[in-house]
């Protein structure tokens, strides 16, 4: 053994060997192939359904749903009371007669997608069929559109627009056959970008030129027939709007060209409507006063298009200015909701929960919480720290405030539940530290408190009024298990009777019908089969519904990820996360260790079901890393208040002591992490934590690739700096509100910089601007740091069709920096592979 230690010795001495290889040769080699392997594209073909969404329906507890396995896809239709789960049609079946109708084959495999209707009391279905079969366009002459140029008119008697033909179908359930309604194509529903109708049907309003507009039904079913007739009656309501002060129409996203191509077109505005349809109710926002901010798409056709939108900037004395309209559409007048429009607030009006049962073509209007004349509604200050709801009289605009919340930190809320005849409301809090409910009387009186205990209430689900029971969901109820997983409860208003609905060491997601009797349960870990029950209000299983078909996955090679719990820096707190490794793991390599981050504080980047949206954890783990995702201190709101604020007033560090930590303890636990090779990466706020990580521990972190990162979170908006990190409000020397917002920034640290980072942001993105990700390679440069930049052209916060080329970047960074191997091919072969050549 020492003779073979002094050969090794002299061999590095004389140059034989090279001693990186010494050291490195448990390094895994990066294994592309395998990442191309688990492409988005690739997954989609060897997993489909992971959860049954119900389609309830009117008529009964009664739901329909789609599933689809690797043996296609089939649809069922299920009946809760009676206990039965049916085939919609037979596949088979349904398969012969679109091919006898349509004169294409199908098989009972390869049926093409539906979108079903129910019609006829629900004892039918109908749906439309694309043939290949070209027959001619006759849609124009179907709208009511005439042609006076004779030259374009024999032109196209000459030649004729073909079009694929279109079956609109009808199959009554249990029936032996299909039957042709027509072979008229679905129209275009343009009507739905821009009308919003009534409750009853008698009036439709939509916004013109900024300003509020309104038809009858007679002409808005002209409209919906042919947008263009020119017999359609339209009515001005309003004539004081203006760009940015409007009533309705929008034009965020829209460049300096569109806007003016579509400056005349109806718009959609957004409102809420009385129960009964005589009242509606528009908050009107003055942004006039708010600063521009621009993007320039410059790989728009033929010349560069700028983008102008109002973007308020923390810190920025000026804020939206909200009023609330009442418009009766009876008088055709309207009030305003007496607010003081001086106080700089936020603004939220409570909406009637949407009911389940309602067909997906259906138009359903947003409602009043209140069926008697009343708008309850909130305002939260700038500063997030004073909410109040309050409740307005619809027909005078007076205001009570019912019940006020104060805090130290930001303020959450939730949708407030109205019930009994309107005389109680069930309000969300974290009054105590953590989420709970509270029973208030109509008067804003406090009866008592409903939900009580060390976790956290996440939202209510429904009341039972006969029984006096609310259903919800929370988190942390089982202290055996990870608190984050959700469950459904029930408990008596009076806070009696606490029962959980689907327990289980599971994470969940439900579903439930709007007569409260029935949810159904999608539940799953990250490293178990995802399946689907229904259960009935008492937490009963009425049946089994479905398992996820993963054989191809698993045949694949697949392995689940592996849930861990750790210490937070303090050695207290609990930190739960997941690793994910190679599916050829060798437990003898030294693996580089990669974190994907995003520090929230409204969420965290760690999956708790199983997912298969592998592209930025599986799938990088393929190359030849253990990949790992973890909460830190300041993160999920799911847990207490304390947990969730941690990070109040230090915004850009206050998660990176964890993530450090956290990482040195499976590093310790497990000798196939090389805790000498630490890469972090993530996306918008985690872009943001990735690359202040490289900047406040730069001897542990050793690269990083940061995507559209919010560095300067002096630019990026108020709602979330303020509100996450804090404003605070001053008064100058005459008596005026003044905001100062000091905020650490991570281009404050680039003297810092030791690894190798690469940057990427999208040129238009219009959330996260690309002016931050600028101004940290600005800072970068003046402070002399080699690093990498990459724009993607004409791509907003998520990158779009450019998401996969961002993976690959990503792939070769961390494969040259962590692995030591660099790609030098120009193609990105495992991006070409699959793609078919032109002939």
């Amino acid at each position: 053994m020492k003779r073979i230690l002094i050969l090794i010795l002299l061999s590095v001495s004389f140059g034989f060997i090279n001693s990186q290889n010494v050291i490195e040769n448990n390094t895994p080699t990066p294994n592309y192939r395998a990442a191309s392997k688990y492409s988005p594209t690739n997954i989609a073909k060897m997993v489909h359904s992971t959860s049954v969404r119900p389609n309830w329906l009117k008529n009964g507890n009664r739901f329909w749903y789609q599933y689809k396995t690797t043996e296609g896809s089939k649809y069922y239709i299920v009946d809760a009371d009676n206990r039965t789960k049916k085939e919609l049609f037979d596949n088979e079946k349904m398969a012969r007669w679109l091919t006898e109708i349509t004169k294409d084959p199908y098989d009972a495999k390869h049926l093409p997608k539906f979108d079903f209707k129910f019609v006829k009391n629900e004892t039918a279905i109908q749906f439309y069929v694309t043939a290949t079969e070209q027959v001619e366009d006759n849609q124009d002459e179907e709208e009511g559109e005439q042609k006076t140029d004779t030259t374009s008119t024999k032109k196209k008697k000459n030649k004729p627009k073909m079009v694929n033909k279109v079956y609109h179908l009808e199959y009554r359930l249990g029936g032996n056959s299909l039957t042709v309604l027509s072979n008229e194509k679905k129209g275009k529903e343009e009507w739905k970008q821009w009308a919003n109708i009534a409750p009853d049907s008698s009036i439709v309003l939509f916004s013109k030129n900024f300003n509020l507009y309104w038809m009858d039904k007679a002409n808005f079913l002209k409209a919906v027939k042919n947008a263009k007739d020119s017999t359609i009656v339209e009515n001005q309501w309003t004539t004081d709007g203006e760009e940015n002060y409007s009533y309705g129409g929008r034009t965020r996203g829209e460049n300096n060209e569109t806007k003016l191509k579509n400056k005349d077109k109806r718009k959609f505005v957004g409102g809420i409507w009385s129960h009964d349809s005589k009242k509606f109710v528009f908050q009107r926002r003055d942004a006039r006063h708010i600063k521009d901010l621009w993007v320039i798409n410059t790989t728009s056709s033929k010349r560069p298009t700028l983008e102008t939108y109002k973007y308020h900037m923390p810190g920025e004395d000026e804020f939206y200015k909200t009023e609330i309209h009442v418009f009766d559409t009876e008088t055709k007048t309207n009030i305003q909701v007496k607010l003081d429009t001086v106080k700089q607030q936020s603004i939220q009006i409570y909406r009637a929960p949407r009911k389940k049962s309602i067909y997906r073509d259906d138009f359903q209007p947003s409602l009043l919480l209140s069926k008697k004349g009343k708008i309850y509604f909130n305002t939260i200050s700038r500063d997030r720290k004073k909410l109040d709801i309050c409740v307005a009289d619809l027909n005078t605009g007076e205001v009570k405030v019912l019940i006020e919340e104060r805090f130290n930190t930001y303020i959450e809320t939730r949708p407030l539940v109205l019930f009994n005849n309107e005389t109680e409301m069930l309000h969300w809090a974290e009054r105590s530290g953590w989420a709970h409910y509270y029973l208030y009387d109509a008067e804003g009186n406090l009866k008592n408190q409903v939900t009580n205990g060390s976790y956290h209430v996440e939202r209510a689900i429904g009341v039972d009024e006969k029984t006096r029971t609310l259903y919800f969901t929370a988190h942390g109820i089982p202290k055996d298990q990870d608190p984050y997983y959700e469950h459904m409860y029930r408990i008596n208003l009076n806070g009696t009777g606490l029962g959980a609905l689907n327990s289980g060491d599971f994470n969940t997601n439900i579903d439930m019908a709007d007569s409260n009797k029935y949810f159904v349960s999608n539940y799953s870990r990250v490293n178990t089969v995802p399946k689907s029950e229904l259960r009935d209000s008492n937490g009963k299983v009425v049946m089994q519904l479905e398992e996820a078909d993963l054989s191809q996955l698993i045949a694949s090679g697949y392995k689940f990820p592996e849930p861990f719990k750790m210490k937070a820096d303090d050695g207290i707190t609990d930190i739960y996360g997941v690793m994910y490794k190679p599916f050829d793991f060798d437990e003898t390599k030294k693996y580089p260790l990669l974190e994907y981050v995003y520090p929230g504080p409204q969420t965290e980047a760690v999956n708790k079901s199983f997912s298969v949206r592998m592209d930025r954890l599986d799938r990088m783990a393929q190359l030849g890393f253990i990949v790992v995702t973890m909460g830190n201190r300041g993160g999920h709101p799911d847990r207490s208040k304390w947990y969730h604020n941690y990070g109040y007033g230090n915004l850009r560090d206050y998660g990176l002591a964890d993530k450090k930590y956290v990482a040195e303890q499976l590093a310790d636990k497990h000798d196939f992490i090389d805790i000498e090779k630490v890469g972090i990466y993530g996306h918008s706020g985690g872009g943001f934590m990735s690359t202040a990580a490289m900047l406040v521990y730069p001897d542990f972190f050793k690269a990083a690739v940061s995507s559209a990162g919010n560095h300067d979170n002096t630019i990026y908006n108020s709602w979330w700096s303020e509100t996450h990190h804090g404003v605070q409000e001053e008064m100058d020397e005459k008596g005026n509100t003044k905001y100062k917002y000091m905020i650490d920034t991570n281009q404050e640290l680039a003297d810092n910089l030791k690894g190798h980072l690469m940057l990427i942001t999208g040129d238009v993105d219009n959330n996260v601007h690309p002016g931050g990700t600028i101004r940290m390679a600005n800072a970068l440069i003046k402070a002399h740091k080699r690093f990498e930049f990459m724009l993607m052209p004409g791509q907003r916060h998520g990158f779009g069709n450019m998401t996969e080329y961002s993976f690959w970047l990503r792939a070769d960074h961390f494969s040259k920096y962590l692995l030591g191997h660099e790609m030098t091919d120009i193609d990105i072969t495992e991006m070409n592979r699959d793609i078919p050549k032109k002939k």
